[in-house]
């Protein structure tokens, strides 16, 4: 509620907006996989080879979805 009034009285254009936003998630994401990172310190935890390969390819699934919604090619959907 408070961005959407803070926008109104900025009167922030999309572009703003997005810049803002993706800015703020993308230091959220890149802080959260430092943190897994963390993960990698042996002497604190065990994991297998296959563990290591279930998380990064979940995570780069997951970066394919989402690159994909920013491409400008649009799918068509079926019509007769």
């Amino acid at each position: 509620m408070l961005r959407s009034v803070e926008q109104q009285v900025r009167r922030e254009t999309k572009a703003e907006v997005f810049k803002r936003l993706a800015s703020q998630r993308t230091k959220a994401v890149l802080e959260k996989l430092r943190i897994l990172g963390n993960c990698a310190n042996r002497n604190l935890y065990d994991y297998t080879d296959e563990d290591v390969r279930r998380i990064f390819r979940a995570l780069e699934a997951e970066v394919r979805r989402t690159k994909a919604k920013f491409s400008d090619i649009k799918k068509e959907e079926f019509q007769l």
